[in-house]
């Protein structure tokens, strides 16, 4: 895959960070692979730029490529330790993501054995596959954003490459979710709605209908995965248990606790982008 569209209209400032960010990593053997819009854009052909680029690693990493940004004068902070990390240069910033939010997966060898070769910033570059692309951005659903135009736009783009099983393993318990993101692919592109296997859509129906039938007494909220603010009543205020803290998870009570406790700066942040 050759292409360095996403690239056109970056800012020299920008691009110049970026790419010295790629080779710190590159020269010292830290792999990752390119994520967020940039990776979209691959997929898509849709340019999308923004003040950071999404670069994902391994965990058993970060410490090392910390350090190696800090030595050579960069700003590095462990944002959430349980996912994030950012590394600055002024306004402009690289987020090194090592797993999810919400603490459903963390990255690992599957990840950059199922990359994808690209060019970005006249580098060579691995890009996150579309499944994994399309599995992490479904979780994304917070009042201040939402990314389902992403994964429409990657079905869309990638629909009769995908490869279907992985995606559907990949969502495993979770398939509800998916689910409802192929429901809306086939309402916002009617035309394109044969890009989802059939076999795919009985095997989810099928497993919709046996549920009905099955009464689960757990109260627990899976909202949670979804966003970290608009479910927060159902936990605090109408008992249910946070899905958050079940064991198939990475995050603990206090990832949870700082987690929460960032929402605010992020609608600040959000209200001051929005009137800027």
């Amino acid at each position: 895959m050759e292409s360095d569209e996403n690239a056109q209209g970056l800012d020299s400032e920008c691009a110049a960070f970026y790419s010295d960010a790629m080779r710190l990593l590159d020269e010292n053997g830290i792999r990752f692979l390119l994520g967020g819009a940039y990776a979209l854009c691959v997929y898509t052909g849709l340019a999308r730029h923004t003040k950071d680029v999404d670069l994902f690693i391994q965990q058993t990493d970060l410490e090392r490529g910390l350090t190696v940004f800090e030595k050579n004068g960069y700003l590095a902070e462990r944002t959430f330790p349980h996912w994030l990390a950012k590394v600055y240069r002024g306004e402009n910033y690289v987020d090194l993501i090592y797993a999810t939010g919400n603490g459903l997966g963390v990255v690992d060898d599957s990840w950059f054995a199922r990359s994808q070769e690209s060019e970005f910033l006249d580098r060579q570059v691995n890009v996150m596959a579309p499944e994994e692309i399309i599995w992490m951005k479904a979780f994304i659903q917070e009042r201040e954003r939402y990314d389902g135009a992403d994964i429409a736009h990657l079905i869309r783009s990638c629909g009769e490459t995908l490869d279907w099983p992985h995606l559907r393993k990949r969502f495993g318990r979770d398939w509800r979710v998916l689910l409802s993101f192929l429901v809306l692919f086939g309402y916002i592109y009617p035309s394109e709605r044969q890009r989802v296997p059939l076999e795919l859509w009985r095997e989810l129906a099928e497993l919709m209908a046996r549920e009905q039938e099955t009464p689960f007494s757990d109260r627990v909220c899976r909202g949670t995965f979804l966003s970290r603010a608009q479910f927060l009543p159902d936990i605090t205020e109408l008992g249910y248990r946070d899905a958050r803290l079940e064991p198939r998870t990475t995050m603990t009570e206090k990832d949870v606790d700082h987690w929460t406790a960032a929402i605010e700066e992020t609608n600040r942040t959000h209200v001051t982008k929005s009137c800027g």
